[in-house]
């Protein structure tokens, strides 16, 4: 199947083949290379022929793929349906002005977009200088000892607080599964933890915390500081109360607020959540969002996601790198703490730049500046009768409200914070006006003030609550040396060229799908008619985005055969939890709650058993045979032997070992035989689009990683998304929202009702650009590429896994166990290929002693031809290590990766020459990527943890 220019009106320029890195000839060598004649002939070799696609693909949307140009102008289209609305909501969601060059420089820059998740820490200095500085903000503004990297929003970062504090206080008291939230919290974190509380089995007690007592039956409490109506409340003795009968306190909290508020650190907080949004990142109807949990030091072992810590490299220098439990998920898998093994890095990257930008005093002034506003509001609604229902406040103020107030605030697309019955909040920020302030008191009392008024009652505002603020925060050199934009640009710039990205190399991660994210899929990103809309606008002002949702919700359903989709999960790990507990849901519909086993093979995704675990099911594992496939006889043997409980199977497909099953529909179909329903992993979807349909597999609920198949950036770890598509039977079971929309089964995994949406026009203009034929192609030539990879390789790093015909499947795991024979580890191999020019594959995982090969679609002949050059030239130095031409323990393997430090030094103290250390192939020679930092003492690191910038 080609895509060939046309000779008509229609533009010649195809945006699939600016996608696919191989043109049709070079496809033809590489298929002639493996024996075959057509693509089509190849794929029917590969894909077993019960799964194959009952029809062709075909996108009801998008007929004919559309020009980069006509893509564009789609979008625009659907951007001028969007109103920009100026919104008072709040409710954790709030305009902020996006230094400009933060937004050209790291938003829209790819080499920070297209960054990977900081595995291989050498080549990843300066995110990892970036989170550590994140960290240390947070650490700094909540007044707690630790931080991690970033969360997915504050809905989930309040989850596993909760959790956190369950885990914490069950070691002890393993009975007490009550938790206590404040009514006062913002309505979308509270529904976010009742989701999670309902799936683990934690009984929510929601109430005034003034009215509430029972400290000894509840395990933690959750408050939010300011409070979602606006008041800053003095929660001193209640936490001291609480703390002394033994409950862990989270405190929700406002980073902007912490700017002149007491820390929550101060007030007895043990952890503290909230969201970065308003440092410098759009609203975008509702993410992706940096969100942040921070704790006590001895719960740093139990806090989820990833924490950055200083080690050394093999230098004796200061290093950076992933600490304590840094993919956990994949290696205690049900015992993991979290499913989350993400972060929103990018996001976390441009909110502390935009505190570096500021600085303690730019912040200050920013905050001040929007609490005067504030006060300047309450005090001119006070002298017109309208009553202020908070004593203090920060942004927020609550007032009564009537029929006809709100009618005139719609008539100006003004919105409002709907709080409760006869009442509304208005929540100001950091780009609201005088102007904006004149306009607003005009609706609430229908009275023009004037601006000089304004001004003046502005200016005589005092600062300053019961809780001000005492002590001094972002005392760290990085915050108060950057604030001209020159040293400020070279700073970011300095951080940008410590980190490999795909603006460097191919990063050929298996499981990880690091393709092309095409500057034209970017565009619609920043553009203000979707990054200025707050997630709960009215649809009245989010006609284009609802319909950009429609359309990809849609285009999802014909790509993957599903009858419903939804786009809430923000990351896959959210997804896998949304899938599992949208099974749950139907079950206990049926009466059939007593299911709660979960069969997880050996073969399926890291996260899944971690997910089932906080989906409140049993994992029970399922062995894999010498082929890497679904074991039959140990499936047949544990569903038969819990068919009176099985809830799910989770699988994935094609399996993490990189094969395409012949058996898939079988395994399916013994699981229903036994009552439960099959969830699919979707992480590795990009090698079925337009191939088979996973709900033809008998699949009934699938996650699609979005950030794999469908082209939106890593972002060096986050932006995610994660969106689950079922069967009909599971459709009044997907994620529903309190602010949004409803169904029978549960409440949101997210906290916005359609998770990141910002970043979904990023995966519908993929598709819309590549059609379904390019669709088709992208899948058959991602395939293509592995096998001939795995060809070009195979006698130098045997291929473990092989499907049917021995061929592989968009991936390879290559075998090399046998190295440590002469002292060789994985590890050594994935750091010397950063003196190649490349990042490693994935490591020693799902197999130790392995690496497992991704090279994409998006990836030139020329690309993969030197990265089996350079896998080939370690397998030389392994050969000459076996045969004593190299030293066994000083040789490039195990003193890689070199940096220029150590290869420019008077002394070169390596046996083998400086111009093997570090130029092993003409290629480097012309372009040389250098590593920043030696090889990272990890041990060191986690045995002496510091995760901030300021120790």
């Amino acid at each position: 199947m080609g895509i060939e220019q046309q000779s008509s009106t229609k533009t010649t320029d195809i945006f699939a083949n600016r996608h696919l890195g191989l043109s049709d000839s070079e496809i033809n060598v590489l298929l002639k290379e493996l024996g075959y004649q057509t693509l089509n002939d190849f794929i029917t070799k590969v894909i077993p022929n019960q799964i194959r696609v009952s029809k062709d693909l075909k996108l009801s949307t998008f007929s004919e793929p559309l020009s980069e140009a006509e893509c564009l102008a789609y979008f625009q289209s659907l951007a001028k349906k969007n109103i920009i609305g100026k919104s008072y909501i709040g409710c954790g969601y709030y305009d902020t002005v996006i230094p400009a060059v933060i937004q050209r420089n790291i938003l829209e820059n790819p080499s920070w977009y297209t960054q990977y998740t900081p595995y291989q820490p050498e080549i990843s200095q300066g995110r990892l200088e970036a989170l550590l500085n994140f960290q240390t903000m947070i650490m700094s503004l909540t007044g707690l000892e630790i931080s991690n990297a970033s969360l997915l929003d504050e809905g989930t970062a309040a989850a596993e607080a909760m959790y956190m504090s369950y885990n914490l206080y069950g070691k002890n008291n393993p009975n007490v599964r009550k938790y206590f939230v404040d009514q006062n919290v913002f309505p979308q974190t509270l529904a976010v933890i009742q989701t999670r509380a309902t799936s683990l089995g934690i009984e929510l007690e929601v109430a005034d915390y003034q009215m509430f007592s029972e400290f000894q039956e509840v395990f933690g409490c959750y408050l939010q500081y300011p409070a979602s109506h606006g008041g800053v409340v003095d929660y001193r003795k209640f936490i001291t109360t609480a703390k002394n009968a033994g409950c862990f306190i989270t405190v929700g909290t406002d980073l902007l607020a912490l700017c002149l508020l007491e820390s929550p650190g101060k007030l007895g907080a043990d952890i503290a959540v909230g969201s970065a949004q308003r440092f410098g990142v759009p609203m975008g109807f509702g993410g992706p969002h940096a969100g942040f949990i921070a704790c006590k030091t001895e719960f740093q072992r139990l806090i989820p996601g990833r924490l950055i810590g200083v080690s050394k490299d093999r230098l004796g220098n200061p290093a950076l790198r992933l600490s304590l439990q840094t993919r956990e998920q994949h290696i205690r898998r049900d015992k993991a703490t979290s499913n989350i093994c993400t972060a929103q890095v990018l996001l976390a990257i441009m909110s502390v730049m935009y505190a570096t930008y500021h600085g303690p005093a730019g912040l200050k002034a920013i905050a001040s500046r929007v609490h005067r506003l504030t006060k300047t509001l309450a005090q001119v609604l006070g002298q017109n009768g309208i009553a202020i229902k908070q004593k203090e406040f920060f942004d927020t103020i609550e007032i009564d409200a009537n029929p006809e107030m709100l009618a005139r605030a719609a008539a100006l697309n003004i919105n409002l914070g709907l709080w409760k019955k006869g009442s509304i909040i208005i929540a100001l920020d950091e780009t609201t006006s005088a102007e904006d302030l004149q306009e607003l008191i005009k609706v609430l009392i229908k009275k023009e003030i004037s601006l000089k008024e304004i001004e003046s009652i502005f200016a005589n505002e005092q600062l300053g609550f019961s809780l001000s603020r005492s002590d001094q925060y972002l005392k760290e050199s990085v915050f108060n040396a950057y604030h001209t934009e020159t040293e400020f640009l070279r700073y970011a710039k300095r951080l940008e060229t410590k980190d490999l990205s795909l603006a460097t190399a191919m990063i050929p991660l298996g499981s990880c799908t690091m393709k092309l994210n095409a500057t034209a899929e970017m565009l619609p990103v920043t553009m203000p008619e979707f990054s200025k809309i707050h997630p709960f606008a009215p649809d009245s002002q989010t006609i284009g985005y609802l319909e950009l949702i429609k359309t990809l919700e849609k285009s999802l359903e014909e790509i993957t055969g599903f009858d419903c989709v939804s786009l809430q999960p923000n990351a896959g790990s959210q997804g896998e939890f949304a899938g599992l507990i949208a099974i749950k849901a139907f079950l206990n519909a049926k009466g059939e709650a007593h299911r709660d086993i979960c069969l997880i093979p050996k073969s399926a995704h890291g996260t899944n058993p971690a997910s089932a675990v906080i989906a409140g099911l049993k994992v029970i594992v399922v062995e894999c045979d010498n082929d890497g496939n679904v074991d039959l006889v140990d499936l047949e043997v544990k569903a038969k032997l819990h068919q009176s409980n099985l809830a799910a199977l989770m699988v994935t497909y094609p399996s993490t070992h990189g094969v395409f099953e012949e058996d898939i529909k079988i395994i399916c179909e013994l699981i229903h035989k036994h009552g439960g329903q099959v969830y699919l992993d979707g992480a590795n979807f990009n090698a079925l689009v337009g191939l088979s349909y996973p709900a033809e597999i008998g699949a009934d609920v699938m996650h699609i990683n979005l950030h794999k198949t469908f082209c939106i950036p890593h972002g060096g770890g986050g932006p995610g998304v994660g969106p689950i598509a079922a069967k009909e039977h599971l459709r009044n079971y997907l994620p529903s929202h309190p602010l949004a929309f409803s169904n029978d089964g549960f409440g949101p995994v997210s906290a916005a009702p359609y998770g990141s949406a910002s970043i979904l026009s990023i995966s519908l203009a993929y598709i819309a650009m590549m059609g379904a034929e390019g669709l088709v192609k992208a899948s058959q030539v991602a395939i293509l590429s592995a096998n001939y990879m795995a060809h070009k390789l195979a006698s130098f790093y045997p291929v473990l896994y092989r499907g049917k015909n021995k061929l592989v499947a968009h991936e390879c795991i290559l075998d090399c166990r046998s190295f440590k024979e002469v002292g060789v580890e994985v590890e050594d191999i994935a750091k010397r290929l950063m003196d190649y020019g490349f990042h490693a594959p994935t490591v020693s995982w799902p197999v130790p002693g392995t690496i497992m090969v991704e090279p994409t679609e998006s990836e030139s002949l020329s690309e993969i031809n030197r990265f089996c050059e350079a896998m080939i030239g370690i397998s030389k130095e392994i050969s000459d290590i076996k045969s004593g031409e190299l030293d066994r323990a000083d040789n490039p393997l195990k003193s890689a990766p070199h940096i220029a430090l150590e290869v420019c030094a008077n002394v070169w103290e390596h046996p083998y020459s400086r111009e093997l250390a570090a130029y092993p192939t003409s290629f480097v020679k012309s372009y040389k990527f250098w590593p920043t930092v030696a090889r990272i003492d990890a041990a060191y690191g986690d045995r002496n943890l510091v995760c901030s910038c300021s120790q």
